[in-house]
C-alpha cells in the first residue's frame, strides 16, 4: 500500500465521485477507479458502496478514513515545514480571495512583487470556497471573516470602505441591486434595505463584479466595495445620507509557512497598498 493510493482514497471520500476526485488530483477517472479497486484488494475489504449518486464510505472505509487523514496531516506538516525553510525568493505562491478583491486590490501587490522579485509566480485563485490552508490548497487566503482553524496565523489587514453607486447621471431611487438570498444577512444588504425600504429588488448576485455591471446598465442602486465601484465605468457614488458599513478583510496562512520568504515578500507588498491604511 502506497501513500499515493491513500491520497486517491481521500479525494474520492471527499468528492463523492471518481470524476470529482480526478479533477481534484489532475488524473483520469478510469485511473482513479483502478487505484481504488487495487487499494480495496490490498486491504481485503470494500471501502466504498457504489450508488447511483456516487461513492459512499462503508464502515470499513470510515475506519480507514480516520487513519488516512492522520497520515495526510503528517505528510502535509512535513511539506509545510520544508517549504517554510526555503530561503530563495522564487517559486509559486498560491493565493485565494474573492474575485473582485483579487482583481481590484491584490493585482496591485502582485504586479509590485513581480517587479521586485520576478522569480516568484503568484497563482491567484478566486473561489467562493473556503480553501484549506492545512492541506496546502492555498498558501495565503484573504477573506472577510476571521479564521477559526488551528495553527493559522492571521491578522486584520484592512477595513474595506463601501459606498452606494448608481448609473452615471441617474437619480432613480426605486430599484436596487444586491446580494443573492444566500448572502442576505450581510451588513450592506440590511443597510440598503433600511435606506431604501420601498425600492424594488431588480437584480441579485453573489458576484460583486456582476452587481457593478448591472448597476452600470441602470438596473438600480448597488452597494459596492470602493476599489471596485470607483474603477467601474458608467457608475458614480450616490449619497443616501450616511455611508454603508465597511467590512474587515483578514489574511491568514499556516504557521509552518510564517518564515517562507516569498509569502513574507507578498504580504509586505499587500500592506503597502493604499487602501490597506483605511
Amino acid at each position: 500500500m502506497e501513500w499515493s493510493d491513500l491520497k486517491i482514497f481521500l479525494a474520492v471520500a471527499r468528492g463523492g465521485t471518481l470524476g470529482a476526485a480526478a479533477r481534484d488530483l489532475g488524473q483520469t477517472q478510469p485511473t482513479m477507479g483502478r487505484r481504488i479497486r487495487a487499494l480495496e484488494e490490498a486491504l481485503g475489504t470494500t471501502l466504498f458502496q457504489r450508488t447511483s449518486e456516487g461513492f459512499v464510505l462503508t464502515d470499513e472505509g470510515a475506519a480507514v478514513l480516520a487513519h488516512a487523514e492522520r497520515m495526510e496531516a503528517e505528510a502535509l506538516g512535513i511539506a509545510r515545514a520544508a517549504s517554510g525553510q526555503v530561503g530563495a525568493l522564487d517559486g509559486v505562491l498560491r493565493v485565494s480571495s474573492s474575485d473582485w478583491f483579487g482583481a481590484h486590490v491584490l493585482t496591485q501587490a502582485i504586479a509590485a512583487l513581480g517587479v521586485r522579485h520576478p522569480a516568484i509566480v503568484v497563482e491567484l485563485i478566486t473561489d467562493a470556497r473556503l480553501l484549506s490552508l492545512a492541506r496546502r490548497e492555498a498558501d495565503l487566503v484573504f477573506r472577510i471573516t476571521p479564521f477559526d482553524e488551528p495553527d493559522i496565523a492571521q491578522r486584520r489587514l484592512m477595513t474595506m470602505p463601501y459606498a452606494a453607486y448608481t448609473a452615471t447621471g441617474s437619480t432613480a431611487l426605486d430599484r436596487v441591486v444586491t446580494m443573492d438570498t444566500a448572502f442576505g444577512g450581510m451588513p450592506d444588504v440590511a443597510w440598503l434595505r433600511q435606506q431604501l425600504p420601498d425600492a424594488r429588488v431588480a437584480f441579485r448576485s453573489n458576484s460583486r463584479e456582476a452587481q457593478a455591471r448591472a448597476c452600470a446598465h441602470g438596473m438600480g442602486i448597488a452597494v459596492l466595495p470602493c476599489p471596485l465601484g470607483d474603477a467601474t465605468h458608467g457608475i458614480e457614488r450616490i449619497d443616501l445620507g450616511e455611508a454603508p458599513p465597511g467590512r474587515d478583510v483578514w489574511l491568514g496562512y499556516h504557521r509552518d509557512l510564517r518564515h517562507l520568504p516569498r509569502l513574507r515578500a507578498f504580504v509586505e507588498e499587500v500592506l503597502a497598498i493604499p487602501v490597506a491604511a483605511t
